[in-house]
């Protein structure tokens, strides 16, 4: 699955976003909205990633969605 696929389909992603990232509320979701800088900003401050741990992160979160 790629990135616009996740965006064009927000609302059903919603919730295997927070499957994946339990520390994410329904607030950081909204806000989120699709957009992955946003969540990659998301992570950072929930998980303390580093900005390209955040984006590894999503990335293999894509490719087993």
């Amino acid at each position: 699955m790629n990135w616009d696929q996740v965006s064009g389909s927000w609302k059903t992603m919603k919730g295997k976003v927070r499957e994946q990232w339990g520390k994410l509320t329904d607030d950081d979701l909204d806000v989120i909205a699709g957009k992955r800088d946003q969540l990659i900003g998301r992570l950072q401050e929930k998980y303390g990633y580093s900005k390209e741990e955040a984006e590894r992160q999503i990335d293999r979160w894509e490719a087993s969605a």
